[in-house]
């Protein structure tokens, strides 16, 4: 059985300030209400470490409050207990608001919209994106509900990234071996025509950390890397995603590069925008940045030698960030 925090307290009706601030702070952590007055938590609850503080904060405002911790009496208020948590109804409707998404978005393309469109259309993923964050993170007993979910929309993300980046690819199940950057030097390094995020990066972090003097080449269908070329970002290159990581983190640890300060928080960032995942504070910003500049830059080494200035600044930028951002 599971062990449970139960939090009474009794407020005074005025003034209003510190029933406010309480509503406020029993709401951040997703916790149940027995009856007025008394709340429950699971004790493995990422929040839990809030009800002794507000247990604190209370008492220290001259109220009434008290702090119990013990299993459920038996299997039947385990029961009870559990059922409080049950967050497969709010999944069900997170899935409602997903197909619909997908109609919208599918209308759009049905009806040949441009770039336009993706960009509404990467905005509704990451809106998906954050708020199945915001219901895993008040679920404590996560199911069957919560894995349909989360592959509802990795099913949606990896439709939308074959209509607007065709040759996305596929992950590969392999070990990354270490590599010395003396043995790539003066390369062709080859990756699909008209680079996003990932691509961008990785052209950006072979540029600055890997080969002095790369050459790049920009792929259009079919996908077939050039005699001595390097491939990266698509199906049979060199270097591709892997695993849960994309092709700038294949590349960021086959050279050995993340423990570079403020890469592996660019790294988190490029993730994220490329194949989802917690969402970064950045995020929008560098979206929409990169965005423009693929509309202003019509020409891939154009694009290249626009962004690559702007991903010298955001690593300085995330290095001088506090050391708590880490990778997903």
């Amino acid at each position: 059985m599971n062990s449970w925090l139960i939090l009474t307290a009794t407020l005074p009706t005025s003034p209003s300030a510190l029933r406010v601030k309480v509503w406020r702070a029993l709401k951040a952590t997703h916790c149940a209400t027995l009856r007025e007055g008394v709340y429950i938590l699971p004790a493995q609850a990422g929040t839990a470490a809030a009800f002794p503080a507000l247990e604190a904060t209370i008492r220290d405002a001259g109220a009434s409050a008290h702090l119990l911790q013990a299993p459920a009496r038996d299997a039947a208020q385990e029961a009870t207990f559990l059922a409080l948590f049950d967050r497969s109804q709010a999944y069900a409707e997170f899935l409602q608001t997903l197909k619909a998404a997908r109609k919208a978005l599918g209308a759009r393309g049905a009806a040949g919209g441009g770039g336009a469109d993706e960009v509404a259309g990467r905005k509704t993923l990451r809106q998906l994106a954050q708020q199945l964050q915001a219901l895993q993170a008040a679920d404590f007993f996560p199911g069957a509900a919560a894995k349909q979910a989360e592959a509802a929309l990795q099913a949606l993300r990896t439709e939308l990234e074959r209509r607007w980046s065709p040759g996305e690819p596929a992950p590969a199940e392999a070990p990354l071996a270490r590599l010395s950057v003396a043995d790539f030097q003066g390369r062709t390094w080859a990756t699909r025509a008209r680079p996003w995020v990932d691509r961008l990066a990785t052209a950006w972090l072979i540029t600055r950390h890997v080969d002095r003097q790369p050459r790049f080449v920009w792929l259009k269908p079919p996908l077939r890397t050039p005699r001595g070329a390097l491939g990266f970002d698509y199906d049979g290159a060199r270097f591709t995603h892997v695993g849960e990581r994309v092709s700038f983190e294949v590349v960021a640890e086959s050279f050995g590069l993340m423990d570079q300060p403020g890469l592996a928080a660019l790294a988190a960032l490029v993730h994220g925008l490329d194949v989802g995942g917690v969402p970064q504070d950045e995020a929008a910003g560098i979206e929409l940045l990169l965005r423009g500049l693929q509309a202003t830059h019509p020409d891939d080494d154009a694009l290249l030698q626009a962004a690559l200035p702007i991903f010298d600044a955001l690593l300085a930028g995330l290095a001088a960030a506090p050391a708590s951002r880490s990778r997903p």
